[in-house]
């Protein structure tokens, strides 16, 4: 039988036996399914003498139409970000410790991986954020983002401002540690620590978690993934950053704009048959524990 996903690249974290191990399971099974297999070039050197061909990120997003991510949630942020707007659809198996994105275990990789190619899964839109900064009206750096993108101060212990408008419209001058703009995917992760609201991934939405506000009326806010946020830096703020995701940031200084929209396009995420994800709340935030 020929398999759903015909071209398949492999992405994992370099320079960990484990996802080594994984990997070198998966293309084995894959070869056997007859899968044509792409290596991403940051994991070449796990395959020196497989005569896989090896691709960069673009490229390989360019030409799969299935990307087995394997490692942990920051492995796939980090595929994401590449991977979104080319369309391809994405699979996580889960080497790290949380895992809400990444959903396939080792133990049961074999036979989900067989159902999935099959063409038996469950496929999500997961939103993105794209990011922007500015200074003086000239670009800086800009950024995608699948959990978030955060406005925050380095490492000295006081407070920065910023000033938050919605749509060309102030919201407020935020006093705190920092801003959190999170998607529905990010909700669990860092704005999840903030007092942050849990959305469905489904949800249509933006959320804006205040990081220790000095003014504890200062709550989250949920607006509509269609609004743009821009985000200025107050005078005499020293040392702030915006970071997308926890893994690309960028210095900043008093004036300048962070401006963060939803992004044009969604990550196409797979699940294996059966994902509930209510279970996978219940399971890694410990719900289901008895005291």
């Amino acid at each position: 039988m020929q398999p759903h996903f015909k071209q398949v690249g492999l992405i994992g974290k370099a320079a960990d036996r484990n996802v080594s191990i994984t990997l070198h399971a998966l293309a084995t099974q894959l070869e056997t399914q007859q899968a044509s297999i792409l290596l991403d070039a940051g994991i070449a050197d796990m395959f020196p003498d497989s005569g896989h061909p090896v691709a960069e990120r673009a490229d390989l997003a360019s030409r799969c139409d299935l990307a087995i991510v394997v490692g942990g949630d920051g492995t796939l942020l980090n595929a994401a970000r590449s991977l979104a707007e080319h369309g391809i659809a994405v699979l996580g198996v889960n080497l790290g410790r949380l895992g809400f994105l990444v959903d396939v275990s080792p133990e049961d990789m074999s036979w989900q991986l067989e159902l999935i190619l099959g063409g038996d899964f469950i496929e999500e839109e997961r939103t993105l954020l794209h990011a922007t900064a500015t200074r003086n009206g000239n670009f800086l750096s800009e950024s995608a983002a699948l959990n978030d993108v955060v406005v925050h101060k380095q490492d000295i212990a006081r407070m920065i401002e910023l000033d938050t408008y919605i749509d060309g419209h102030f919201l407020n001058t935020n006093r705190s540690d920092g801003l959190i703009v999170a998607t529905p995917t990010g909700s669990t992760a860092y704005a999840l620590s903030g007092g942050g609201p849990i959305l469905h991934p489904r949800l249509d939405a933006i959320t804006l978690v205040p990081i220790c506000p000095h003014t504890l009326s200062n709550r989250p806010i949920v607006l509509h993934d269609d609004s743009v946020i821009e985000i200025i830096i107050h005078e005499g703020t020293l040392e702030a950053t915006v970071s997308c995701d926890g893994q690309v940031s960028q210095p900043l200084q008093p004036g300048d704009h962070i401006t963060i929209r939803k992004h044009d396009h969604a990550l196409r995420l797979l699940h294996p048959p059966g994902h509930d994800y209510f279970a996978v709340l219940r399971e890694k935030l410990r719900w289901s524990e008895q005291p």
